[in-house]
């Protein structure tokens, strides 16, 4: 059944052409958003979403995907700065070609877009959803560009959150853990029992935090980081 709690609202969700994104951007779809999937890579044909291809780590790309929805909606109620790479390299080899690629994709790519996107959300007001990890709290070895990057995320989220809250902006972010996006029917019983909520997550488990963030219910959770990772992350683990 579709809903239409989204009724007349415009959604920009990027890195959105599979994985996550997707998600996010078909559960607003089912709400009765018009959705716009910006991302580098060709979204699948769905009558759901508008496509357009963006490079969210160029600043003229994300100039040209704003300057477009200006045209065709001149308005922006909801962006979700979802895109994002998960490259992990050895510290004593990796490059500053690497590190910037990682960073420039996952942290550079929300403020171009959070700033790009400002004109359109000034009059009306909006939402901005940036999904961070929880590898911005914890790490493994040889991760040190996309944690630094997850971590960036969560500290620009607050800086938004208080410099737009004078546009009645809100800015949070979404830390999620291990969210399996390939064949969920292949994890096994260890994969789920390292979770409090004794399961891995879903895709769709990010996508309804964004709905209720951004819902217009939501006017006092701001600059908030929501961690979503079945609870793996509070337990305390110790070799035996």
């Amino acid at each position: 059944m579709r809903m239409k709690d989204y009724d007349n609202t415009t959604v920009v969700v990027t890195g959105a052409s599979k994985g996550i994104g997707n998600e996010i951007a078909r559960q607003y779809a089912n709400q009765g958003a018009k959705v716009i999937i910006a991302d580098i890579h060709p979204a699948k044909k769905d009558f759901l979403f508008e496509f357009i291809h963006t490079d969210v780590s160029n600043l003229d790309s994300v100039k040209n995907l704003f300057t477009e929805i200006g045209k065709r909606y001149d308005r922006l109620d909801i962006l979700i700065n979802n895109a994002g790479i998960s490259l992990f390299y050895p510290f004593e080899s990796l490059t500053i070609e690497n590190w910037d690629k990682v960073i420039n994709t996952n942290l550079r790519s929300i403020f171009l877009c959070s700033q790009s996107a400002l004109p359109l959300m000034k009059t009306n007001g909006g939402k901005i959803i940036n999904i961070a990890s929880t590898r911005a709290f914890m790490s493994e070895a040889n991760t040190e560009a996309y944690s630094a990057s997850k971590g960036g995320i969560i500290a620009l989220t607050h800086a938004l959150a208080v410099t737009l809250s004078k546009y009645k902006i809100q800015v949070n972010s979404i830390s999620p853990g291990w969210i399996e996006t390939g064949n969920y029917d292949a994890l096994r019983k260890e994969d789920h029992a390292q979770h409090l909520s004794n399961r891995v997550g879903k895709p769709i488990d990010i996508a309804k935090a964004c709905l209720f963030l951004t819902s217009p219910d939501n006017d006092f959770i701001n600059g908030s980081n929501l961690t979503i990772d079945g609870g793996i992350t509070v337990k305390m683990i110790y070799e035996e």
